[in-house]
C-alpha cells in the first residue's frame, strides 16, 4: 500500500479542500505519483469523469492539482440536496435514489436491540474503504480530505469520511483550523478531545489557515497548544487573496474571488461587458461563470431582484438540481418578466443545463420536483421531458466555428423544435441554450461567444486574445503548492505520509460520550 493522509477540518469551509490540493500539487512537484481522495461529498458542483462518473469537482480539481485523471475512485459517494431535508445519493458516480438525512444518517443516538437502525451510509463503508485500498495499491500516496468536523460525535457511528476510514485503513490525521474566524486554538483543542482515545492517536497534529499578520506573534499560542495536547502544528498558511478552485458549495471562493481580490488586466476595448448570473435555488455548477470572470474587462456578479439585470449585457441562467423551483422563484421575484422584456429586445441572455430546459415552452417533469406539466418561460422552442436516466456525458463539438468540449448532468431530455443549433440546444434570436457544462473553458468559443455578446448588446467590448483559462487554473494550483512548499513543514508531513501516525500521542479528556 501506497502512505496515507487525512485532512480534517475543524469546521467545515476551514480549508480542507485548499490544504488538499496543495499537498497534491507539492507532492506531484516532488516526484511523487499521488491522487486525491474523499469517501462521502455534498455538493451541488459535479464533475463527469471521462468513463461516464459523476464526482464533486472539489476532487476533480483536486486530480488536476495531482496531473492524474479523475475517476470515481476519488470520490465513490456524491450527496446532491433537492431540498433541505433529502438528497440524490450518486454511488460510484452513478445516482441510486433519492433519500432523506435520516434514512443516510440513520436513527439518532447509538444503537440497541430496540433501535436497531443503520444508517445508509454505514452500509457504504466498505465500498468507500475499497476505493481507497485500490487507490493505495496503485499509487504513491493517497491525500483523503475530511468533510465538516471529525467531531461530529452525532454521526461517529456510521462515519465513512472522517474518523471512521482514519481508523479502518489507519490513517494519520492532520485537522485544519481557519484562524480568520477567531477561535482556532479552542477548536484545535475541543476537536481533539471530544474523540474517543482510538480516534485521537490517529490525529497527528494541526494546520493553521489564512492567517494574516507577524507569525511570531502565533507561535507561543503554537508551544501552548503542543503542551496541552503534545501534537505538532504542520503548518502556519498566510491568507492568500483570490484562489481560484472549485469549491464543494460557496460562492465565495472560485476564480471569481481571483477575478475580484486580485489585479485584473484592463479591458482591450472600450467598454466592459457586465454579466449578471441569476442565483437561482438549489444553484449547480455556477463554476461555469469562471470562465468568463477570468476575461479582462469582464465582470459577472450574482443576482436576484429584476433591477439587477437592467445594465447587464448578458444574463445567465445557471444550472440547478431543482429546475422547477427555479422557474417558480424566477416568477416570484420578477425576474422571469425581466428576463422575456429582455428577449423581446433582442438583449443577450443564455441558459446552462437547467437554465436551459426553463426557458423552453414546457416541461414534464415527474422525476425531479414531480410537479406534472409545468409551462416554461416560451423563450426557446423546446419541450423537456425529465427522464429517470441521469444523463452524464463529456461531448465535444464545434460552435460559432471553433472547437468546444463540455460536460453533462441532468435528468431533462430537451426536444429542440426550431432556432439554430448550439451545442446540444439552440439559438433564438439573442437567447442560447444548451446542457453543456464548462463550454466556456474552451478558449476560441468563449472569445467568439463574448464578441457576438457585445455586438448584441451594442458595447464596444473586445475579448482578450490570448487569456487561457486552463493555464490560468494551472497557475492557480501551484499557488496553492506553494503555499504548502514554503509555509508547512514539508519534512514531518512526508514522514506522516509514508510511517503512518507517531506512536505515543497522549489522550486529551474528556473523549466521546
Amino acid at each position: 500500500m501506497g502512505g496515507g493522509l487525512l485532512i480534517a477540518g475543524t469546521t467545515s469551509d476551514a480549508g480542507k479542500s485548499v490544504v488538499t490540493a496543495g499537498i497534491c500539487r507539492w507532492l506531484v512537484r516532488r516526484g511523487v505519483k499521488v491522487a486525491p481522495f474523499k469517501g462521502q461529498n455534498m455538493s451541488l458542483n459535479s464533475f463527469v469523469t471521462r468513463e461516464g462518473a459523476e464526482i464533486g469537482r472539489a476532487q476533480a480539481m483536486q486530480a488536476q492539482a495531482a496531473r492524474v485523471e479523475p475517476s470515481a475512485l476519488m470520490n465513490p459517494v456524491l450527496l446532491k440536496p433537492g431540498s433541505d431535508r433529502s438528497s440524490q445519493v450518486v454511488l460510484m458516480g452513478r445516482p441510486v435514489g433519492e433519500l432523506s438525512a435520516r434514512g443516510f444518517f440513520g436513527s439518532p443516538g447509538p444503537a440497541s436491540a430496540t433501535a436497531p437502525h443503520r444508517g445508509g451510509r454505514e452500509a457504504l463503508l466498505g465500498t468507500v474503504l475499497d476505493c481507497l485500498a485500490e487507490l493505495r495499491s496503485t499509487y504513491d500516496a493517497v491525500i483523503c480530505e475530511g468533510a465538516g468536523s471529525p467531531a461530529e460525535i452525532n454521526l461517529r457511528r456510521t462515519d465513512i469520511v472522517n474518523m471512521g476510514i482514519a481508523r479502518a485503513a489507519r490513517l494519520p490525521v492532520v485537522v485544519v483550523g481557519d484562524i480568520d474566524r477567531g477561535g482556532v486554538f479552542a477548536s484545535f483543542f475541543g476537536t481533539t478531545a471530544l474523540l474517543s482515545p482510538e480516534d485521537q492517536a490517529l490525529v497527528a497534529g494541526y494546520v493553521v489557515n489564512k492567517f494574516r499578520g507577524d507569525v511570531t506573534l502565533l507561535e507561543p499560542g503554537i508551544e501552548m497548544l503542543r503542551g496541552l495536547t503534545g501534537r505538532h502544528t504542520y503548518g502556519i498558511l498566510p491568507y492568500a487573496h483570490g484562489l481560484g478552485i472549485d469549491e464543494e458549495d460557496g460562492l465565495r471562493v472560485s476564480m471569481r474571488g481571483a477575478v475580484r481580490e486580485s489585479v485584473v488586466a484592463p479591458p482591450v476595448g472600450e467598454d466592459v461587458l457586465r454579466i449578471a448570473v441569476c442565483a437561482v435555488p438549489l444553484m449547480s455548477n455556477f463554476t461555469d461563470v469562471d470562465a468568463l470572470a477570468a476575461e479582462p474587462g469582464v465582470v459577472v456578479r450574482f443576482v436576484d431582484r429584476p433591477e439587477e439585470l437592467a445594465d447587464a449585457d448578458l444574463v445567465v441562467v445557471p444550472g440547478t438540481r431543482g429546475t422547477v423551483r427555479a422557474l417558480e422563484w424566477l416568477r416570484e421575484r420578477g425576474l422571469a418578466a425581466e428576463i422575456a422584456r429582455r428577449a423581446a429586445e433582442g438583449r443577450p441572455v443564455l441558459g446552462i443545463c437547467g437554465g436551459f430546459q426553463l426557458l423552453g415552452e414546457h416541461i414534464e417533469d415527474d422525476v425531479e420536483s414531480r410537479a406534472g406539466s409545468v409551462p416554461g418561460l416560451g423563450l426557446l422552442p423546446v419541450r423537456v421531458r425529465f427522464a429517470a436516466e441521469k444523463t452524464l456525458a463529456r461531448p465535444v463539438g464545434t460552435a460559432l466555428g471553433e472547437r468546444v468540449e463540455g460536460y453533462e448532468i441532468h435528468h431533462g431530455v430537451a426536444q429542440v423544435l426550431g432556432g439554430e443549433p448550439f451545442l446540444d440546444g439552440c439559438r433564438s434570436g439573442a437567447v442560447w441554450g444548451t446542457h453543456w457544462h464548462g463550454s466556456l473553458e474552451s478558449d476560441g468559443f468563449r472569445r467568439r461567444f463574448l464578441a457576438r455578446v457585445a455586438r448584441d448588446a451594442g458595447r464596444r467590448f473586445v475579448p482578450a486574445p490570448d487569456t487561457s483559462f486552463g493555464t490560468l487554473r494551472e497557475e492557480q494550483l501551484d499557488r496553492l503548492g506553494d503555499l504548502i512548499e514554503e509555509h508547512a513543514d514539508t519534512d514531518a508531513l512526508l514522514r506522516l505520509i509514508e510511517q503512518g501516525p507517531p506512536k505515543g500521542l497522549p489522550f486529551i479528556p474528556p473523549g466521546a460520550p
